[in-house]
C-alpha cells in the first residue's frame, strides 16, 4: 500500500498561482510515475500531469501545458504540481495518483480544494 497526503489548495483569483504537494509513503518503491488528476463539480475525473518516479519524464494535459509544471524530490517521496496563470476553469478537487509496478495499482490521495475566481 501508497499512503499519499496532499497539500496546498486554496482560493486565489484568476492569473494567479498555487503550489500542490502529495506526500507518499508506505510501499514506494515501486512508484512507476505520480502524478495529477482533477475533478470539477458536475464532471469526470481527468488526468492533469504526471512524473516518471525514476527518469523525471513528464507528461501534461493539453489544457495546463504552459501553465503548470509538475516536478519531485525523491529524497522526499513528493510530487509537486506548480500551477500559474490559474483560471477559473482550473476550479476542481485535485488528486495526486501514484502508479506502482508490480503489482501494476493506482493510489489516490483524498483531494484538495482549488477555486479560482474571476
Amino acid at each position: 500500500q501508497v499512503q499519499l497526503v496532499e497539500s496546498g489548495g486554496g482560493s486565489v483569483q484568476a492569473g494567479g498561482s498555487l503550489r500542490l504537494s502529495c506526500a507518499a509513503s508506505g510501499r514506494t518503491a515501486n512508484m512507476y510515475a505520480m502524478g495529477w488528476f482533477r475533478q470539477a463539480p458536475g464532471k469526470e475525473r481527468e488526468f492533469v500531469a504526471h512524473i516518471v518516479w525514476s527518469l523525471g519524464g513528464t507528461v501534461y494535459a493539453d489544457s495546463v501545458k504552459g501553465r503548470f509544471t509538475i516536478s519531485r524530490d525523491i529524497a522526499k517521496n513528493t510530487v509537486y504540481l506548480s500551477m500559474s496563470s490559474l483560471k477559473p476553469e482550473d476550479t476542481a478537487d485535485y488528486y495526486c495518483n501514484v502508479r506502482t509496478l508490480a503489482p501494476s495499482t493506482n493510489f489516490w490521495g483524498q483531494g484538495t480544494q482549488v477555486t479560482v475566481s474571476s
